[in-house]
Formats: structure tokens, C-alpha cells, sequence
């Protein structure tokens, strides 16, 4: 039996179709799997990036038979291998879901012998590509099926942390600057941990949006249209604009003493600092940029960070919020007195209560 599965071309893949199976099998190659992929797949390609490459090559620049004839001997290796080395131990009843790039020539090979071997393996019709565009059209709708709390607050006044707090008490929280590993701001960028890539950060949002319940809010924070390197989809951020705010309020000195404890990479490592603050020289001069990077260099962290919340971050916070956020001056306010665990887990009982 190789099956195929029209049905999920017709009505979208979605986490519920995904469910149905004990594993997803990708069998593109490694380049193809990093840029993006199914949730929970794994990577068995049948054909390596060179090995792709190189038949690619072939059959453009020999012919396609001898293309095909290499490709078969190379495919069939290394589908051995995947089976001895990854699949040995599954049993008799194991039934896996196949894709590759649209649904062809390299899952049908794997799904074939899969299904020789006595497992129930479907193959998806129409790929990764289908997938993919499945994707997209979702994210255009998804959001507007649910409500939204948008989290706001000047920088350094802990929007990410009351959003942890409200996440551990039960509430539904989409946290996007974790789903794209980036705080959001110009010295956003998580050390060692690189963002996804545009489409696979649409994966992630895509797998979060269908675990909420719509009956229920869902607290967000208040991004712009850009995280870092991947920009959220239009839909939802037309959603968060018009929905009822959270504000968070703080005194400068708690949010030096958070932004400290956040990044305390760049104080352990200040010329990645001065590199970020080069950036800025259009906007504020090279005396000015100088002059800071002079006091990183001298350890004054506490008089630099007040300052660039003065002078960057608030002004640039204060005409976006109204700017986007038309229910931003009717939000339900929250003063932070501290920045533990404790003090956030006071405030996100507030907001819950609030909601």
C-alpha cells in the first residue's frame, strides 16, 4: 500500500491531520529541511545536498536517464541506511506520514519501501509544497479567529516576563520574540542562538495559533511589524492593533536593573555592544555613538542604559504604541515594584483577573 492523502491538500494540513500519525518523515535534503519543515518531522533524505546537487546536474547537463539511474542507486543506499540505522526498532504497527518537496519521485521511493516492509506509510500528496501553501493561507485567517490582550510598556519594563508569569498561571500567551529568537529591538539578537528563517518562524506561529482556544484571550506583546530578521503576517498584527491593551509601568531605575539582568551578554562582552551601536550613527552622530561606546568600554552601565532609553528607546516606543494602538490610552495599567518572580506573578493575576 502507498498511499497518498488528497484530502489534506483539499482542507489544509493542519495539526489535527498531523496527529493521526507516530512520526513525519522528511525526505528532502538537509539544506531543504533547515529552512523550514513540518512540526515534529525528522530529517531521512534520501538524497544528500550534494548528492541532490550533483543528480541536478546530471540531468540537465547529461541526460535524464542517466540522472535517473544514479539517483536510484544512491537513493536506495541511503534509504537502507535510514532503515538500519533510525527505523529498525519500530514496530509492526508503526505508521508514518512521508513528504518531500511536491509529493514525488523521493518520498514516493521511501514510502514505497516502507510500506514493502508491512508499515502503513501515506505519502502527502503534494509535498512540502502543499504544506507550505497551506501555511500561508491559514496565517491570512487564523488570527482573526481569536482575541487578542496586547502586553505594552516602554523598554526594560518587563513584557516579556509578565507574559512568562501569565504563561505559567494557565493563560494563552503567543510569545513571538520567542518564536523568533530575537528581542525585537536593534540589540535584540539572542548570543548563540540564531533566528529561524522567515518560513520556518511561519511554522511556529502557524503550530501556536491552532493550539488557542478562541473562547479565551490570548496575551501577546506588542511588536512592530519586523522581529529582528522575520516580520509577523498582517493578519495578526491587524488583529493585536485593534485589541484591548495591558500596559506595564516602571520607574527608570527598575528598568536599568532588568535591561542589566537581559542583556547581560553585552555586559560581559562590550565591543558586541559598540558594534550594534554603529548602527545608530544616522540618527544620533558619531560624537554622541562615540561617547557611548567610550562608557561601555568603561563599565558605566547603569548612566548608558538610562540614556539610551532617554534619547532612543522611549521616544521611538511612544510614537509607535499610539500609533498602532488605538485602544493604548484606555489600557488597564500595572505599576512593577520589582522585578522577581513574585512581583510578575502578582501582575499577571491582576491582568487574568482584568480579562
Amino acid at each position: 500500500m502507498n498511499e497518498k492523502t488528497p484530502e489534506a491538500a483539499k482542507v489544509g494540513v493542519t495539526l489535527a491531520y498531523l496527529a493521526q500519525f507516530d512520526d513525519i518523515i522528511d525526505a528532502r535534503s538537509p539544506a531543504e529541511f533547515a529552512e523550514d519543515h513540518i512540526p515534529g518531522a525528522i530529517n531521512l533524505p534520501v538524497l544528500d545536498n550534494e548528492e541532490r546537487a550533483r543528480i541536478g546536474t546530471l540531468y540537465k547537463q547529461v541526460s535524464p536517464f542517466d540522472a535517473k539511474k544514479l539517483g536510484a542507486a544512491l537513493v536506495a543506499k541511503n534509504i537502507g541506511r535510514h532503515i538500519e540505522e533510525q527505523l529498525m526498532s519500530k514496530p509492526k504497527n508503526w505508521r508514518p506520514l512521508v513528504y518531500c518537496w511536491r509529493g514525488g519521485n523521493r518520498s514516493g521511493a521511501l514510502a514505497h519501501i516502507l510500506n514493502k516492509i508491512g508499515w502503513r506509510t501515506e505519502q502527502l500528496d503534494g509535498g512540502y509544497k502543499a504544506y507550505r501553501k497551506s501555511v500561508v493561507e491559514m496565517l491570512d485567517t487564523l488570527p482573526q479567529r481569536l482575541r487578542y490582550r496586547a502586553v505594552c510598556g516602554a523598554t526594560g519594563t518587563g513584557k516579556s516576563r509578565l507574559l512568562a508569569a501569565l504563561a505559567q498561571q494557565g493563560a494563552q500567551v503567543l510569545d513571538l520574540e520567542g518564536l523568533a529568537a530575537h528581542r525585537g529591538s536593534l540589540l535584540g539578537s539572542l548570543p548563540d542562538e540564531p533566528q529561524p528563517t522567515q518560513k520556518f518562524f511561519d511554522t511556529l506561529l502557524w503550530t501556536e495559533l491552532q493550539k488557542f482556544d478562541p473562547a479565551r484571550p490570548v496575551y501577546v506583546e506588542a511588536e512592530s511589524k519586523k522581529i529582528g530578521n522575520v516580520r509577523a503576517p498582517d493578519a495578526l498584527l491587524d488583529s493585536m492593533w485593534q485589541s484591548p491593551c495591558v500596559r506595564l509601568e516602571a520607574d527608570a531605575k527598575l528598568r536599568v536593573a532588568l535591561l542589566m539582568e537581559e542583556y547581560r551578554h553585552f555586559l560581559d562582552n562590550p565591543e558586541s555592544l559598540n558594534a550594534k551601536l554603529d548602527c545608530l550613527v544616522h540618527l544620533y552622530g558619531r560624537e554622541t555613538i562615540a561617547r557611548w561606546q567610550e562608557m561601555a568600554l568603561k563599565g558605566e552601565w547603569e548612566p548608558l542604559v538610562e540614556e539610551l532609553l532617554v534619547k532612543h528607546y522611549d521616544p521611538a516606543y511612544n510614537r509607535s504604541s499610539r500609533q498602532h494602538y488605538p485602544l493604548y490610552d484606555a489600557a488597564l495599567m500595572l505599576t512593577v515594584n520589582g522585578i522577581g518572580d513574585e512581583d510578575f506573578a502578582g501582575l499577571a493575576r491582576k491582568a487574568d483577573a482584568a480579562a
